[in-house]
C-alpha cells in the first residue's frame, strides 16, 4: 500500500492481507485488497461529499441497452473539430460535423504523436459525439441491428470516438492494431472488443474507443475486461491500488443512495466517476509532474 507522506491510512483491520498481483504490462502492478481499507479522520485529511448525481457523471459511465445516458453525463465542452482546427493535430476529420470533447480531442491527439513514433500515421476520426436527435436520424436510417436508439450509444456521452485509416479496414490497418495493443496507455480502450460480444451486446468494432482514463485503461487491458466487467470487478473487491509507470493510484468504490462523505488524504489529488447505475468510483494520487501518460 501507498505511503502518503505521515502513514495517515490506517488499517482498522488487524492482520489485513492483500494479493499482489504483477502484470505484464510494462511498470504496472495491482494490489487487490481483501478487505476495505478505511482512512482515519484526522487533519491529514479531508472530507469530500458525494451527491446522488455524481453517480451519473465522469469517465466511467457504464452506456449500454440497460443504462441510458442521462442529461448530467454529457460532456459540457464539446466541440466541433473542424471548426477547431487547433485540435486536429496528427490526424484527420471524415467531414465538417464531427463533435468532441475538447479535453477528449486532446487526448487523442497525445495518443496519435505517439503512433506517428512507431510509423502509424494515417488516423481519421469518422465519428464523435451525436446528440440525441442525430442518434436517432441514426437509427432511423440504419436500423436496429446496426444503431443503438438515442440515449443508449456511448456517442451520446462525448467520450467516445470511431477511429479509421485513410489507407484500408480498421480490422486491417496498422492503426487498427497500434489501437489494440497500445491505446491504453493513453486513457483509452477498445470498447467492444472480439469474443466479448456476450458482455457487451456488441459484436466487434476495431474502430470504437472509449476514454476512461488511466489507471482504469491498463488495469483493463491487463485484465481484458470490458468496461462491464470492470466495474463489476470494482464492485466486488471495493477498494484496489494500482501501479502504473511508477505512479500510484488507490481506488475505490462506495455505493450511494443519499449524500455520501468519504475521507481521502489531504494533500492527494481525486477524480470521481459514477458507474451510471448505483455507485462512484474514487480514485486518488499523489501528484506527478511527468504526468499522466505511460511511457513507451
Amino acid at each position: 500500500m501507498k505511503k502518503w507522506g505521515f502513514l495517515i491510512l490506517l488499517v482498522l483491520c488487524f492482520g489485513i492481507a492483500y494479493k499482489n498481483v504483477p502484470l505484464s504490462q510494462d511498470n504496472v502492478e495491482i494490489k487487490i485488497y481483501e478487505e476495505k481499507e478505511k482512512i482515519e479522520t484526522s487533519e491529514k485529511t479531508k472530507k469530500i461529499e458525494i451527491e446522488k448525481e455524481q453517480i451519473y457523471q465522469g469517465n466511467l459511465l457504464l452506456v449500454n441497452s440497460d443504462y441510458p445516458v442521462q442529461p448530467e453525463s454529457m460532456k459540457t465542452d464539446v466541440v466541433n473539430l473542424f471548426t477547431h482546427t487547433e485540435l486536429i493535430n496528427g490526424f484527420v476529420v471524415l467531414n465538417n460535423d464531427i463533435d468532441l470533447s475538447e479535453k477528449i480531442a486532446k487526448e487523442f491527439a497525445d495518443l496519435v504523436a505517439a503512433a506517428e513514433k512507431d510509423g502509424v500515421n494515417h488516423f481519421a476520426i469518422t465519428s464523435g459525439f451525436r446528440d440525441l436527435s442525430d442518434q436517432q436520424a441514426l437509427f432511423q436510417d440504419m436500423g436496429p441491428d446496426i444503431a443503438l436508439p438515442p440515449g443508449h450509444s456511448e456517442h451520446n456521452l462525448g467520450l467516445s470516438l470511431d477511429v479509421g485509416s485513410t489507407q484500408m479496414k480498421m480490422e486491417d490497418a496498422p492503426e487498427g492494431e497500434w489501437i489494440e495493443n497500445h491505446a491504453w496507455k493513453y486513457g483509452f480502450i477498445l470498447r467492444y472488443p472480439e469474443n466479448k460480444k456476450d458482455i457487451t451486446g456488441i459484436q466487434y468494432e476495431p474502430w470504437h474507443i472509449r476514454y476512461v482514463g488511466l489507471p482504469h485503461s491498463a488495469i483493463m487491458k491487463e485484465k481484458n475486461f470490458v468496461l462491464e466487467e470492470y466495474l463489476d470487478y470494482l464492485k466486488e473487491e471495493k477498494t484496489i491500488s494500482a501501479d502504473v509507470n511508477g505512479k500510484n493510484y488507490d481506488i475505490f468504490y462506495y455505493p450511494v443512495t443519499d449524500s455520501t462523505n468519504v475521507q481521502i488524504p489531504a494533500n492527494s489529488h481525486y477524480e470521481i466517476s459514477g458507474n451510471n447505475m448505483d455507485g462512484v468510483i474514487v480514485t486518488v494520487w499523489d501528484e506527478q509532474p511527468d504526468g499522466n501518460q505511460v511511457e513507451d
